[in-house]
């Protein structure tokens, strides 16, 4: 089994992928043991001698600043944190989001200005590396002073307290300790703040969902292509010299992707009596194509978060200094998730509107894309069902980063509401799939009836693979299945198309159990 060497080396994308697909484990290279060493030896050092109250390490917290602690209770003071922040509810957070969470705060200590201990971080890391995954919930965190619930209860095994998954079960960490030979670490001074403060339930989801935004960007492009074909578009909207003169990189892509896709397709080239394609056929570089630009930008912000320290306070050993300011704060999350929402949500939109139009009886189409329309009602509700999670998808992707609330008793006058826009994107992501699949449903439904002409190789490939899993619909018959087994396919296909291959989906290879 591969290990990966938590490093001064940045994060990114592709190597959480690699890390979480093919089971790697982790541990701590030379430089960043040395580095979290450094940080510690400086803080008890500095214990011994300061005589002035330092936030969070000998003080208490929020509004409780101003109370100092005596260095006799300067480890219950961070259990006692730790305990008393874990005040999660609701659902219980993905298991996978939550392994995404022990790396990326295994990265952010291992910086070196956090005060930890190396045995602290050691254990995170043993805790991802033997699927020991807290049970976390989604509602808690304001995204404020970091993510303090549901990192209160990601942190509470390191104390042998709370809940983990384990090897498929739901138990006490307590219970399980002596099987992984653990004990219970005994909290320093700083280190319930270092693990509690800091934006990882938010990050963890963000990196989730941009990677799973990925392949939904390129799942779109390739369903869209299918629908434009059974539904006998049009082309010409599609060529290079039209996105070049309006210059944005997303739409100039989607344009090159659909062309791609469509090559060689016999459907495509044929007389066409119509001289216009609705918009959701012949606008799709444009508003696929302005997902995919709010997709670059986001993945820049999350990159940049998942490699940077965002407890508090701040420890600079070789500047003697200890700074209470504000890494914590999620506003950059929170405005780049709210926009991950949105742009997820349009991908939706539109699809919906292409499944609507295969089903409305143009273009010598049957009515609801079935044979015998009347007797039967085909693919009528499938649409249905598209349309209501559309709605919904409106209703989440109102931005949470507008609202704030008070807390703390006013020391948290301002919070940025990013662990909400993040549970609620994660509704929108799982919402498109769905969307996705249905218009999958609809779109390779429809080219049937084309037959014998046929679409691009490519496409015909995809809808051969699709054909493995959902059958042609002759006559009625229960849905519920059928768009499930659709849903299921998408989630799992790997993309090998012109450009390259397309397969980020680490969920379904990671084993967690």
């Amino acid at each position: 089994m591969a290990t990966h060497y938590i490093s001064s080396e940045e994060l990114n994308y592709v190597t959480i992928a690699k890390i979480l697909n093919e089971n790697m484990t982790l541990a701590l290279s030379e430089d960043a043991k040395a580095r979290i060493q450094k940080c510690r030896t400086y803080l008890d050092d500095k214990m011994k001698t300061q005589e002035t109250p330092i936030y969070g390490i000998n003080t208490g917290f929020g509004s409780l600043y101003n109370i100092s602690i005596g260095n006799d209770d300067l480890s219950a003071l961070q259990e006692n944190l730790m305990m008393s922040h874990a005040c999660g509810v609701g659902e219980e957070v993905p298991q996978i989001i939550v392994k995404i969470m022990l790396l990326l705060k295994a990265q952010s200590l291992s910086y070196g200005h956090s005060g930890v201990q190396l045995d602290t971080v050691d254990r995170l890391i043993s805790m991802f590396n033997n699927n020991v995954l807290p049970v976390v919930y989604q509602g808690g965190s304001l995204g404020a002073s970091g993510d303090l619930s549901p990192l209160a209860h990601m942190s509470l095994p390191l104390i042998g307290m709370g809940e983990v998954n384990y090897k498929g079960n739901k138990v006490q960490t307590a219970d399980i300790m002596s099987e992984l030979n653990w004990k219970p670490i005994k909290m320093q001074s700083k280190e319930g703040l270092a693990l509690l403060n800091g934006t990882q339930f938010m990050s963890s989801y963000g990196t989730y969902m941009i990677m799973k935004a990925n392949k939904i960007s390129v799942l779109a492009d390739l369903i869209g292509s299918l629908s434009l074909d059974a539904f006998d578009g049009r082309i010409e909207p599609f060529h290079d010299a039209v996105h070049q003169v309006r210059h944005h990189k997303g739409q100039i892509a989607t344009a090159a992707r659909i062309r791609s896709l469509l090559k060689d397709s016999e459907l495509i080239v044929q007389h066409k009596e119509h001289v216009q394609d609705p918009y959701s056929f012949r606008c799709m570089p444009q508003v696929h194509g302005a997902s995919k630009d709010s997709f670059t930008h986001i993945e820049g912000v999350f990159e940049n978060e998942i490699n940077a320290v965002t407890d508090n306070p701040t420890i600079f050993p070789d500047e003697d200094l200890i700074i209470s300011a504000g890494n914590f704060h999620g506003q950059p999350l929170a405005l780049a998730l709210d926009a991950l929402a949105i742009a997820l949500a349009e991908i939706g939109n539109i699809s919906e509107r292409r499944t609507y139009q295969l089903i409305k009886g143009i273009r010598n189409l049957p009515s609801f894309l079935v044979a015998t329309p009347g007797l039967n009602s085909g693919f009528m509700i499938p649409q249905y069902s598209a349309a209501s999670l559309v709605s919904l998808n409106k209703q989440y992707a109102s931005p949470a980063s507008v609202d704030s609330i008070e807390s703390s008793q006013g020391q948290e006058d301002h919070v940025s509401m990013g662990a909400n826009a993040a549970t609620k994107t994660y509704k929108i992501l799982k919402n498109v799939e769905s969307i996705l699949a249905i218009e999958l449903m609809n779109a390779a439904q429809a080219l049937e009836f084309r037959r014998p002409k046929k679409s691009s190789p490519v496409i015909e490939e995809f809808v051969a693979q699709y054909r493995k899993v959902v059958d042609f619909v002759e006559v009625d018959k229960f849905m519920h299945p059928e768009i499930a087994k659709s849903i299921e396919f998408i989630q799992n296909v790997e993309l090998d198309l012109p450009e390259g291959k397309f397969d980020l989906d680490f969920e379904q290879n990671t084993k967690l159990n």
